[in-house]
């Protein structure tokens, strides 16, 4: 494969920048611009010249084929991090014969195709790369990790244990078998069928931590939505004013929540109107508010909701300044009860996410899905018996393939380009 190289630290000025090298000439590459090289994962300040030309002082730092990040010789040229200083290292570096500028997520690339990571792990490490908040870090810092490909391991190899016992009878049909062996394949079954339906029951709670939780404020016009919006984003996000039905249409706000990624939607009043416009943003508040995965009733005093709450769902007064009494209040303008209510939406949906599965994706939850049905197909013709064995033993052989394509092992070449085009260059 050819040589590649590209900035992996962010562009623009910098204390330091990295420049990193994949290829079998990476390590001759990093000898003839420092001069020499320092022993393997041991860093060696350098001197970098190229034709007489002195480029940098830079720390080089070699890993061997097999223990690299992307499996073959890397090289990583630590540059001060002067914009000039990386053009002219990159510069020269791309008037090497054999070597070429990477694509993007080339690098990731190529440890995938290494077997360093698993298709799986490239998608944690792409959610690594975006993570905003704690809670994406951490479930990104899970899937990187290989828990995924760990999970599908485990199933993997309970399947083919259950189909290598099918098999054995009908190689040997014409013979007596000692050992009935359905107790067993149905044991194997059971086990990984109900691993796979719990962890199918907690991919969008998983792809919620990823994606984002919605918390839809709903209330009468007036109510102080759109100025509880703009305290709890700390910016004025939403006009407010004290005519009602200000707010026409769903105003979004994404932040932080207790290390949780939230957007928060401001909708229209609630109310009765033969306003169409208004009347509109009203149907739109109704329709976000329903889908969001949690609302924030904003009731004025002894008000009854339009809506009717679900479990979890806050109900609290709003305008808490002008309210007396000992209630769960708010006052966007004052900030008073904003840290309670904070708190209160932070626990529910902290909750929800520690409930969340390793399995983060659409794609995940399709191949579980698909090896499950697999996997209960095959119970019935095992319980059926007889001639349908080999039924049974090729619906196990179709819930191995989709396990094997959680981790990338087969039929994701048409996935690649998608997933690789969200990386930057250097990675």
């Amino acid at each position: 494969m050819d040589t590649i190289f590209a900035l992996a630290s962010a562009r623009g000025k910098a204390g330091v920048s990295v420049v990193r090298l994949s290829g079998s000439l990476a390590w001759s590459v990093a000898r003839d611009f420092g001069g020499s090289l320092p022993e393997p994962r041991v860093a060696g300040l350098r001197r970098l010249t190229v034709g007489g030309e002195f480029l940098d002082e830079a720390l080089v730092i070699c890993f061997p084929e097999g223990a690299s990040f992307t499996g073959e010789d890397v090289a990583e040229l630590h540059l001060h991090g002067a914009v000039a200083t990386v053009s002219a290292v990159l510069r020269a570096l791309s008037s090497v014969p054999g070597l070429r500028l990477a694509e993007p997520g080339e690098f990731t690339r190529r440890a995938l195709e290494n077997g360093r990571l698993d298709l799986a792990q490239v998608e944690g490490l792409s959610d690594l790369i975006e993570a905003e908040t704690e809670a994406q870090r951490k479930q990104a810092l899970m899937v990187l990790s290989g828990a995924v490909g760990q999970l599908a391991e485990r199933w993997r190899a309970d399947m083919v244990r259950a189909a290598a016992l099918l098999e054995a009878t009908i190689d040997f049909v014409d013979e007596d078998v000692p050992v009935d062996v359905a107790p067993e394949v149905i044991a194997l079954i059971a086990g990984v069928s109900g691993d796979l339906a719990s962890e199918l029951s907690k991919v969008a709670l998983a792809e919620r931590i990823r994606d984002g939780f919605e918390v839809a404020i709903v209330g009468r016009p007036n109510a102080g939505k759109s100025t509880l919006l703009n305290a709890l984003a700390g910016r004025e996000a939403a006009i407010t004013s004290e005519f009602a039905g200000t707010t026409r249409d769903v105003i979004e706000v994404r932040m932080d929540l207790c290390g949780l990624p939230v957007t928060v939607l401001d909708t229209a009043g609630l109310r009765e109107t033969e306003d169409v416009v208004e009347a509109i943003g009203i149907e739109r508040a109704l329709s976000r508010a329903m889908a969001a995965d949690l609302r924030v009733f904003l009731l004025d005093e002894d008000e009854v909701p339009l809506l009717v709450p679900v479990a979890d769902d806050v109900l609290v007064r709003g305008k808490a300044d002008l309210v007396a009494g000992d209630d769960f209040a708010v006052s966007g303008k004052t900030g008073a009860g904003i840290d309670a209510l904070v708190a209160r939406i932070g626990g529910i949906l902290a909750e929800r996410a520690a409930a969340a599965g390793v399995m983060t994706r659409e794609r995940h939850r399709a191949a579980l899905a698909v090896a499950l049905q697999a996997m209960e197909s095959a119970r019935i013709e095992v319980l059926r018996g007889g001639a349908r064995t080999e039924l049974a033993a090729e619906d196990l052989r179709r819930a191995v393939r989709a396990l094997e394509m959680l981790v990338g092992r087969v039929d994701v070449e048409d996935l690649l380009d998608e997933i690789f085009a969200s990386f930057c260059i250097g990675k």
